[in-house]
């Protein structure tokens, strides 16, 4: 028994209750993740289905970006006062509708409306979730739990976007939103059993606004937006650069999102464990190492096994960035938690959509010889948000 008369069996019981919750928002995360990324893994198809080009369809990654920028602030204004365990069944419910009308939709607008309704919960789940699993763990591991539920994204990439690629060409587009429905059913009957009732603190909705307006915040969220937008500029359109400038077919381009899954989950894993030794320091190396791999990717997209090495780096690269950002956000908006880590996920699908839009006006437009120029776009995109993490760091140091 230690001095507060707690035992050690309760402390490591209340431990493992505290990993079993962070686990029911790693569910919720894989069911979100699965939506939001599965559209790159079926764009042809999609887009043959409907009748749309192939930067059309990939509106839609913008449509539930935008979706995601725009909820967001919204939904958190609107429930600030609700707890946050019934906040997260509430999103995951509007999570379902949204999905089972996109497996429902007859035309290429109503699937836009669908995967937009199912995007106004992602910014507020994970905003909320990234809150409640850093007060479920001690101060020094807040990262690392963060991380912990951020790997419900990268599972969804190792698993559920070759899975629902799988299932979507062999029996059509729309049974995948199906399986997704489901998958988001399963997750919130683990949120409503294994997530703790934690109240929220008092909230003072003004104050917490007026926290925002706080130059390190702002540029907290500028480097979130810029220093992801360059991922979505090249994987959104990673499906025709595998397959119309590496060769590969057609059949392989799941096997190969499996890759960069796995660099996801390790980039996730470790750039948490950096990011609690040393925040800014190792998230300005890991955006130059991001800017490195897309450059990279660019060089050697025409050569098959260098391309999927560097999808592997780039999938590390990519997800080393999402603790440290997350956490930054929260440690430089402190009186503000929930609203301000959740702006910061609506600023990480900001720039998603601000990159894939980028990438289809290349593809359109032809610059720089069109897809040939998607991922050195997208590094030169890097380099802004490797700008503004130099410039949040110099803040840091007047502070």
């Amino acid at each position: 028994m230690n001095s507060n008369g707690v035992t050690h069996a309760g402390a490591a019981a209340s431990r493992r209750g505290s990993a079993i919750a962070i686990y029911a928002l790693t569910l919720g995360a894989f069911a979100i993740g699965m939506t939001e990324f599965i559209i790159m893994g079926l764009l042809p198809e999609v887009a043959a289905n409907l009748n749309v080009s192939i930067p059309k369809a990939g509106l839609l990654i913008s449509g539930y970006a935008l979706g995601v920028a725009l909820g967001a602030p919204f939904i958190t204004v609107a429930t600030h006062k609700m707890p946050r365990k019934a906040l997260l069944l509430l999103l995951m419910g509007i999570f379902i509708v949204g999905n089972a009308l996109a497996a429902l939709a007859p035309t290429y607008g109503v699937l836009m409306f669908a995967r937009i309704v199912a995007a106004l919960t992602h910014g507020s789940f994970f905003g909320v979730g990234s809150v409640v699993a850093a007060e479920l763990v001690p101060k020094e591991k807040r990262a690392g739990a963060i991380a912990l539920m951020f790997t419900g994204l990268t599972l969804a990439n190792i698993l559920g976007v070759p899975i629902g690629t799988f299932i979507g060409q062999e029996f059509g587009w729309r049974s995948t939103f199906w399986v997704i429905t489901a998958v988001g059913i399963v997750a919130m009957i683990g949120v409503l059993a294994l997530v703790p009732r934690i109240q929220a603190a008092p909230s003072r909705l003004r104050r917490e606004i007026g926290v925002l307006r706080r130059p390190p915040v702002l540029v907290a969220l500028l480097m979130t937006i810029f220093g992801f937008a360059g991922v979505f500029t090249a994987f959104t359109y990673i499906k025709p650069i595998l397959v119309d400038i590496s060769g590969f077919p057609v059949g392989a381009v799941s096997y190969i999102l499996v890759l960069f899954g796995i660099g996801i989950t390790l980039g996730n894993i470790y750039g948490g464990k950096l990011a609690d030794r040393k925040l800014l320091p190792s998230l300005i190396g890991i955006l130059v190492s991001l800017a490195a791999v897309l450059a990279l990717l660019g060089a050697v997209d025409q050569w098959k096994i260098a391309t999927l090495i560097t999808v592997f780096l780039l999938g590390a690269a990519a997800f080393g960035t999402v603790p440290g950002l997350q956490l930054h956000m929260l440690n430089t908006a402190k009186e503000a938690p929930t609203l301000a880590s959740t702006l910061n996920i609506a600023a990480f699908n900001l720039g998603n959509a601000i990159g894939s839009y980028l990438g289809g006006i290349v593809i359109d437009y032809g610059i720089g010889g069109g897809l040939t120029a998607v991922p050195w776009t997208a590094s030169l995109v890097t380099v802004a948000g490797i700008l503004f993490a130099l410039w949040g760091y110099r803040q840091s140091r007047r502070a």
